[in-house]
């Protein structure tokens, strides 16, 4: 049995318990997501400061995308044995002292790795965040408690890059890590007075086999896309990275179709809803959202924005989504079916990419906007719908899975988008650079192998004073072009997720009605909890749990 039980007329000190519950969690996702969009700002400044490399710059967003989606799942189920405050507190400790060596850092690879360090707190924080909510608030509250950590979320995404921009133009990229520390302190220290504990061990037992062959493989690609131009793509370490990710995604799957507790239940993938909508927040990650990294670069190291300026900049974007978010959650399955939310959004996202491209050394930031105003439409028509999607189609029981799948898929979206468009950004931006020059300056050596390995500092310093500003001038025109040519490839991925949408999301997976209050879900079975998301409500509650995605804004109730 769970250790917490709930009185039918909740004590004072209940009642409190409740609200510093969903204040510290707020905090603590807030911080972890924040840390995701604001960095993007600061890259720059980072690179300037520890003379980063392209591939370095990579690692500094996807050392904490891999490993946030590699412990997702396994941290949840970890949690529900050992206890989810106690993960929640020990990940709220990880995540702020990796923050501490990330602002101490002084080279690529010391940040890179707390970085990694930090996502894998951010991993614990995440798992349990949902859970510990609705353990702490009654059904009939949980809609209320939800939607204000749903917007906490909104209001992460939407603020970040202008908060990035403006810690970083005012006090350095450092501080964009170091005010997690005194805050992630007070969380814990708030978190271990006020928060219960509660757990439950009837969940199973920890998939070992299911994560290791998972966060290797995909430690494995990521690693073979951002070394491949440096390295050569025919290199044996190479290609034998590549053939060892396939390998190990193969012996997962079997892994987990075999498993009696699987980290990923591979039988949710049975109903085309499901994929449809994993598909969608892979395709969703993998084009807008890790475009933000070249963006910010062109941004600020071609067109000669400050950070904060950048962050601005991108407001047109990040504000559209969330204020538009609200208003699909309403029409959502209500007014519009969820697949045509989900379809044209990500059409949108297709579009407004498309628009975003066309660039030549002469444009200005302006010429992103109408992109820009597109995709935000776009995100904010998919958020919602997409939450209520990956935990509508499966019975409730499931629904902790499912979400926690869901999220993981985002994250594999950023690392692997942003490996993959970096891969081809790297040798485009190469070919193109060394065309606009029309011939290698004097003293440039293989400049071809310096720009694709991502050193444009070395690249400068190797031609001569007299020939600087033609190569800058080159190196512009150069970005440019494939910055062009990655943003169509997103555009081509994100039209990928809009079919996906169109013609995988259907009405009659859904487990009850998509719209809340249409139907009754049916009684999860006490036996059956959910993994991750299991609520700690008494038995003789008479509704069930459904889970709420904690990635997206504007998380809906789904109960009457």
């Amino acid at each position: 049995m769970s250790t917490i039980h709930r009185k039918d007329k909740p004590t004072s000190s209940e009642h409190d318990s409740k609200w510093w519950t969903l204040g510290v969690v707020c905090i603590a996702v807030f911080m972890l997501l924040l840390d995701v969009t604001v960095v993007n700002n600061a890259l720059p400044s980072i690179q300037k400061d520890l003379g980063s490399s392209f591939s370095d710059l990579q690692w500094v967003v996807d050392a904490y995308a891999l490993t946030l989606a590699a412990f997702l799942l396994t941290f949840g189920s970890l949690a529900d044995l050992v206890g989810r405050r106690r993960i929640f507190v020990v990940g709220l400790g990880v995540f702020s002292a990796a923050s501490l060596l990330c602002g101490l850092s002084t080279d690529p690879l010391m940040l890179n790795l707390a970085r990694a360090i930090q996502g894998t707190g951010a991993a614990g924080m995440f798992a349990c965040s949902a859970a510990l909510i609705a353990g702490a608030f009654p059904p009939a509250e949980r809609g209320t408690a939800f939607g204000i950590f749903g917007g906490t979320i909104g209001g992460a995404v939407a603020v970040g890059p202008l908060v990035g921009g403006a810690i970083t133009e005012g006090i350095g990229w450092e501080w964009v890590f170091f005010i997690n520390v005194p805050i992630g302190i007070a969380a814990i220290l708030t978190a271990l007075a006020r928060v219960a504990e509660s757990r439950d061990p009837r969940s199973g037992r920890i998939d070992a086999a299911g994560f290791s062959t998972f966060s290797v493989s995909l430690c494995l690609l990521v690693f073979a896309l951002v070394r491949g131009n440096a390295a050569g793509w025919g290199s044996p370490l190479i290609v034998l990275f590549l053939i060892a990710a396939g390998a190990l995604l193969v012996a997962f799957v079997a892994v987990e179709r075999r498993s009696k507790d699987p980290m990923f239940d591979l039988t949710l993938f049975r109903k085309p809803s499901f994929t449809g909508a994993a598909i969608i927040a892979f395709t969703l990650s993998a084009s807008m959202f890790s475009m933000f990294l070249y963006l910010s670069l062109y941004l600020q190291n071609v067109l000669g924005f400050s950070p904060l300026e950048a962050g601005l900049r991108f407001l047109p974007l990040t504000l559209l989504s969330f204020f538009v978010a609200p208003i699909a959650g309403r029409l959502a399955g209500r007014v519009i079916p969820l697949r045509i939310l989900l379809g044209l959004g990500m059409l949108f996202v297709s579009v407004g990419l498309v628009l975003q491209g066309g660039l030549d050394a002469d444009s200005a930031w302006t010429h992103f906007l109408p992109g820009f105003i597109l995709a935000g439409f776009g995100i904010g028509m998919i958020n919602p719908p997409l939450a209520t999607t990956q935990v509508g189609v499966v019975p409730p029981q499931r629904s902790g899975m499912a979400s926690g799948i869901g999220s993981t898929f985002r994250q594999v979206g950023i690392a692997t988008g942003i490996a993959a468009h970096g891969a081809i950004f790297q040798h485009a931006i190469a070919a193109k650079t060394i065309a606009a020059l029309g011939s290698a300056p004097r003293g440039g050596g293989d400049l071809g192998a310096t720009l694709s390995s991502g050193n444009v500092g070395g690249a400068l310093r190797a031609v001569g004073p007299a020939q600087r500003q033609r190569f800058v001038d080159a190196f512009h025109a150069g970005f440019a072009g494939a910055l062009n040519e990655i943003l169509v490839i997103a555009a081509i991925v994100a039209f990928l997720g809009a079919v996906a949408g169109f013609v995988l999301v259907r009405r009659e997976d859904f487990v009850a009605s998509p719209v809340a209050g249409e139907e009754e879900r049916p009684e999860p079975r006490d036996d059956l909890a959910p993994d991750a998301l299991r609520a700690t409500a008494a038995p003789d509650e008479d509704r069930p749990m459904t889970a709420y995605h904690p990635l997206v804004p504007n998380i809906r109730r789904s109960l009457a």
